[in-house]
């Protein structure tokens, strides 16, 4: 198809509320510029992380496409949205997704087959898929809700051979299965890239094209960094990945509300409404480790960064 994806740090996008509930789309575009502005290399809209599951079909393609239009020509742009258990229903999404514009689209994992069959089914209604829209770029994501169906080495080589599958986010948070997934792919245009913070150096050093995840819309610029000189200085490499590990603990929390309040703490116009999950979940306790986190974070720029640029 003559196509590829960026390798890089992908931010799983989150999709701001107004306070009555409507999409807002004026916080969404100046979203979107601070995570161009932070250097990521492409922005994965309509995920879980930007409550698809609780989007209506109207809604998914308006901010696929809102999405794709505001970052043209700086950064690639890829969206799901592929909700749907019927696969004619799944067909319908992914053509009015494709027609968007966006780089590529991409399927949910667990979509395609229920938990209890076998990767046989998930290969025959995947094709289906490929063959109903046509001429369109194709990822994975091996979304966790609502259940977690990681792909077989086997059946991402199958995906590589056909020449349609650009990108899988893997959510597998295990070196082992991510080598086996790589050395399946090996070659082609499909790249892996991690989910998982804590996994994310050593995935790197086994051939992962980058990161997309959650903690990219708390720190994305750490991640840009790491993804992009770890090869340069082992050391600060290993230093960054711990305070990202640890970090990455923040997840555990009531998210999405939580990188809500950490990007309006950033000044950001975005409220803390969500469909997913109540906002007054989040207490007191849960907004200063937010704060906290940010401080930290700064701290952890100056020592790591200030600290090297100054030896220089």
């Amino acid at each position: 198809m003559g196509k590829t994806i960026a390798s890089g740090v992908w931010p799983t996008m989150i999709t701001p509320f107004t306070l009555t509930g409507e999409v807002d789309y004026d916080a969404l575009e100046q979203l979107i510029e601070w995570y161009i502005a932070s250097g990521v290399q492409g922005l994965f809209a309509v995920c879980q992380s930007s409550e698809m599951f609780y989007l209506t079909l109207a809604e998914r393609v308006r901010i696929a496409r809102f999405v794709k239009e505001k970052a043209a020509g700086r950064v690639q742009v890829i969206a799901s949205g592929h909700i749907s258990d019927e696969l004619s229903d799944q067909i319908e999404e992914l053509k009015q997704l494709a027609a968007t514009g966006v780089d590529a689209i991409v399927i949910v994992s667990n979509r395609l087959a229920k938990a209890e069959e076998d990767d046989g089914v998930w290969i025959d209604s995947a094709q289906k898929l490929l063959d109903a829209v046509p001429d369109v770029p194709f990822g994975v994501y091996e979304c966790p809700y609502p259940y977690k169906r990681l792909l077989a080495p086997e059946t991402l080589k199958w995906c590589a051979a056909t020449g349609r599958f650009l990108f899988l986010k893997d959510t597998s948070c295990d070196v082992r299965q991510i080598k086996a997934k790589l050395d399946a792919v090996s070659g082609s245009e499909l790249k892996l890239f991690n989910a998982n913070s804590t996994t994310l150096l050593e995935s790197l050093k086994l051939g992962a094209a980058g990161f997309s995840g959650v903690m990219a819309n708390f720190h994305p610029d750490l991640y840009v960094r790491l993804v992009g000189q770890w090869r340069n200085d082992a050391e600060l490499a290993e230093r960054l990945q711990s305070f990202l590990t640890v970090a990455s603990l923040i997840e555990l929390q009531v998210y999405p509300v939580n990188a809500k309040y950490h990007l309006r703490q950033l000044g950001l116009p975005i409220e803390t409404v969500c469909r997913v999950k109540d906002a007054s979940a989040m207490k007191g306790n849960h907004r200063l480790e937010v704060e906290q986190l940010e401080k930290l974070g700064n701290t952890v720029k100056q020592l790591l960064f200030q600290e090297k640029e100054s030896v220089r």
